[in-house]
């Protein structure tokens, strides 16, 4: 089943038969969802081998009629198309430059059974983070130096009895990254082989005692960035 098959029977328990009468003519609720898709698309740009962003803010805008028509469908229609751009983004791998919204206005210059779709990004402008996952818990790399290690002065503090206080460090200068060991007892392991000092690529996996960690970096909007 179609992601479009799908919105279209959620909309069928959103609302009733005598309601979709009013549908007749003027716009379909699951055009404006084809609409919404269609500009993700357009507008997603690769930005590098692994990553892919689609904009954050939509703006639907019907003709008057229409508008009335899909405002009373009430929060139901938001909630489908919400969720229909949130699976398409998924499925094609795009990431949201920013929390997602959607929505819709009346406007007079638009035809009745048409729709025009404007979308931005939040702020307009990304940059990349590089994070360290560990036990699903993303930890921020400091540009420059982050430290990691079982002592309460390391910049990322793992509890694991393997580790050295300040086992190891990762060099990051907001587009590559290094690991370095810093001599400690157990050594730090990438791909299951000791090391001294590594580039790390992103999504690479590396051990320190028995914890796994996973170097990744990540789009943040300047909004993030400033929380």
């Amino acid at each position: 089943m179609g992601l479009l098959d799908s919105f279209e029977k959620g909309l069928e328990r959103a609302v009733n038969s005598a309601f979709a009468k009013t549908f007749r003519s003027g716009i379909q609720p699951v055009e404006i969802a084809s609409a919404l898709r269609r500009e993700a698309d357009t507008k997603a740009a690769v930005v590098s081998r692994d990553r892919i962003i689609t904009p954050s803010d939509y703006l639907v805008r019907l003709s008057p009629d229409d508008d009335e028509r899909m405002r009373s469908l009430g929060r139901a229609l938001h909630d489908e198309l919400f969720a229909l751009l949130t699976q398409h983004a998924r499925t094609q791998g795009y990431s949201f430059a920013g929390p997602l919204t959607i929505a819709i206005e009346a406007d007079e210059r638009v035809a009745t059974g048409t729709v025009r779709v404007n979308s931005r990004s939040v702020e307009s402008r990304v940059s990349w983070q590089g994070v360290v996952e560990i036990d699903g818990r993303r930890h921020p790399l400091a540009t420059a130096r982050t430290v990691i290690g079982r002592g309460t002065d390391a910049d990322i503090t793992i509890s694991d009895a393997g580790s050295s206080r300040r086992h190891a460090e990762i060099l990051w200068d907001g587009e590559r990254a290094m690991l370095r060991d810093l001599g400690s007892t157990n050594g730090t392991k990438v791909d299951g082989q000791k090391v001294r000092e590594a580039g790390l690529a992103p999504d690479t996996t590396f051990t320190i005692g028995r914890t796994e960690l996973t170097f990744r970096v990540i789009p943040v909007t300047d909004r993030e960035a400033r929380a």
